[in-house]
């Protein structure tokens, strides 16, 4: 009966520690800072062995982290849910998803870096783009989609260029724009390429 009790009590308290080793880490990449594993580790009272010991790398917390953070397509478009322009749906879209990195700036580039020194890692990335860039196109699915599908097609690969973290940092790191100046830069870009697709269709 004790060793039962032990056991549970062990259990209980691994479940404990890494709730707040995940806690710790969704509430840092709220603040929109650096993320990393001791900054993480000292906000939940670990140490950086013990964050470790639950998750083998940042990517993989940092997934679990911001599970169910992001809303679906569809839940982030319903402003223009009832817009039957693509091109609008795409800029809204855009300035959505950008924003967002935006406030989570810190998660994303660590993100990334860990893509760059690991592509085996990129399965960790949410990929929150393509599902954002597929739900604005819905209205040349009918049009664009089915005429010319390899062209529907590149329309989505170029977007999933310009509305992109990597985008973003380009713009703000690179070009040293303002956030704000980085956001609408890319939204012009964006609305420019879903553009000359409308106007291919003409």
């Amino acid at each position: 009966m004790a060793t039962t009790q032990t056991d549970t009590g062990r259990t209980n308290q691994k479940k404990r520690t890494r709730t707040a080793i995940v806690a710790a880490a969704r509430d840092l990449i709220g603040t929109g800072g650096e993320v990393t594993m001791p900054l993480i580790a000292r906000a939940a009272l670990v140490s950086e062995a013990t964050a470790y010991r639950y998750f083998p790398d940042l990517p993989s917390l940092i997934s679990e982290a911001l599970a169910g953070a992001w809303p679906s397509p569809a839940e982030a478009l319903a402003p223009v849910a009832d817009s039957t322009d693509p091109v609008e749906r795409t800029a809204f879209a855009c300035e959505f998803l950008l924003r967002g990195i935006l406030a989570r700036q810190g998660s994303v580039r660590a993100m990334i870096s860990a893509t760059i020194t690991r592509p085996a890692a990129v399965s960790e990335r949410p990929g929150i783009r393509f599902g954002l860039i597929d739900h604005a196109l819905t209205p040349l699915e009918g049009t664009l989609g089915a005429t010319d599908p390899d062209a529907f097609a590149q329309l989505k690969r170029d977007l999933a260029v310009v509305v992109s973290a990597e985008a973003l940092f380009t713009l703000t790191d690179l070009c040293g724009l303002a956030p704000e100046d980085a956001v609408a830069s890319a939204v012009r870009t964006a609305t420019t390429l879903t553009q000359a697709a409308v106007r291919a269709l003409a």
